[in-house]
This record gives C-alpha cells, sequence and structure tokens, in this order.
C-alpha cells in the first residue's frame, strides 16, 4: 500500500477555506495526484482540507470520504497551549515546551514521551493517544494492524492500493510521527510539512510485517513545475 498524505494548501482560517493562491495549490496538487492514481480520497472534514482534495477527486472521479479524526480542530484543542504572551501555540512552535522536548528525561521515554510529568496537566497526552489510537483503528481497516511496541505493522489484509489523505499541518505531525514510530518531539523540531505538499509512506510486506518506508516528504515539487509559489506573502 502507498499511502499519500497532503496538507491543505494556503487556507484562510475565518472563515474557514483556501486562498486564491491556496486553490491554485489545491489545482497543482490534483493533478500530480491524478498522475499517479488512487484507490481512495480521504480528507479531514474541514473545508480548507476538502477544498484541497476536490480537484484530485473530480479528475480522478473519485468520491471524498470524510475522516473525522483528522479534523485540525480536535488537535487544535490537545496539542497546544498559551505561551508567555498569552498567544495560544501547537506544541511545536511553543518555545517553552520546546525547551521541555530537549530534555534528556523526555526524550528517553521515546514515542511515551506524552507521560512525562512535565505534561500531566496538560491535554498533550490525551490528545497524542487520542491521535495514535484513531490512526491505528484507521491503518488497521486498510489492512494494517499495528504491533505494540514494535511500532511495526502486521500485514492483516495486504494490498496494493493508493491511498490519499489530505489533512493539516499540526495533526500531520502527530499523525506521521506515530506512523513512522519516530518520537514527536525530536520529529516534529526538525521537519516542515508545506502547503499542499506530498508525503508518500510504503507499505511493503515482509514475511507478514511492514515498517512504512518514507518515499518523499513534504515535497512541493507540483509547485515549482506549475510557477506556483507556496505563500502570496514574504516569509524572510
Amino acid at each position: 500500500m502507498l499511502l499519500f498524505f497532503v496538507r491543505h494548501g494556503d487556507p484562510c482560517y475565518d472563515p474557514d477555506s483556501l486562498t486564491p493562491l491556496g486553490l491554485r495549490q489545491a489545482e497543482a496538487i490534483g493533478r500530480r495526484i491524478s498522475r499517479y492514481g488512487v484507490d481512495k480520497i480521504y480528507s479531514s472534514p474541514l473545508k480548507r482540507a476538502m477544498q484541497t482534495a476536490q480537484p484530485a477527486a473530480e479528475m480522478l472521479r473519485k468520491e471524498i470520504i470524510p475522516l473525522d479524526f483528522a479534523s485540525e480542530d480536535k488537535a487544535w484543542s490537545e496539542l497546544t497551549a498559551l505561551d508567555d504572551q498569552g498567544k495560544r501555540r501547537w506544541v511545536y512552535a511553543h518555545p517553552g515546551i520546546q525547551k521541555q522536548f530537549r530534555c534528556p528525561e523526555v526524550r528517553a521515554l521515546g514515542m511515551q514521551w506524552h507521560t512525562h510529568p512535565a505534561f500531566r496537566d496538560t491535554s498533550i497526552c490525551a490528545g497524542m493517544e487520542r491521535i495514535a489510537r484513531e490512526s491505528d483503528a484507521w491503518l488497521a481497516s486498510l489492512g494494517y494492524q499495528r504491533i505494540e511496541p514494535a511500532g511495526c505493522y502486521q500485514a492483516v489484509r495486504p494490498n496494493r492500493d493508493k491511498i490519499a489523505l489530505f489533512a493539516h499541518g499540526g495533526f500531520g505531525t502527530a499523525f506521521l510521527s506515530h506512523v513512522l514510530g519516530l518520537p514527536c518531539p525530536q520529529f516534529s523540531q526538525m521537519i516542515s510539512i508545506s502547503h499542499s505538499s506530498l508525503t508518500v509512506l510504503e507499505f511493503s510486506e515482509k514475511e507478514g510485517v511492514c515498517l512504512p518506508v518514507i518515499l518523499t516528504f513534504a515535497n512541493d515539487g507540483h509547485l515549482y513545475h506549475d510557477g506556483i509559489p507556496l505563500y502570496d506573502r514574504p516569509v524572510f
């Protein structure tokens, strides 16, 4: 199985939608996905993700299957915290929590990092456990049962399907770190998932067991190909 993870295009968060640039990005990733072909298209139910998935769905004549657990709303309520200025930030970008992420005691816990006492009175632990639990249930429905504590998958119903999931950066960071078995404190500080970028994971079976392999990560070659910028504003 190939799993295509796509972050939504350039967004307007209020009201929830894509900007004109985001719509162009959605068309570009739609053309790229349609060249590969996919068997099923899943999406977060939020409008900016559904709009990003729409061109691919139209080109491939596929329905978009809403995937509620991939909604950014849930992840935002669980995996954010107020900084010293009272601004709500993702834990991955929160200065105080980033320091905790670098703490040897947190890192020593590996995939159970969120059980550290520093996060006891936060929603982080529950959020990470929810995303892990619901990700595992979804992948099991596709034929891949999580094996813990090994962090690999049993191919109970292996397939050659291509599955696309259109979702979000905050959710995607937690989701991909879990699927790949890479602790989020390390993973989140070394990666960036840009708008409309494509990540492809291969679930290749060997004796009934598979570890997801990254074929490409946060790739935005479709934007370069079509001369479409990542952002509609200066970023440096």
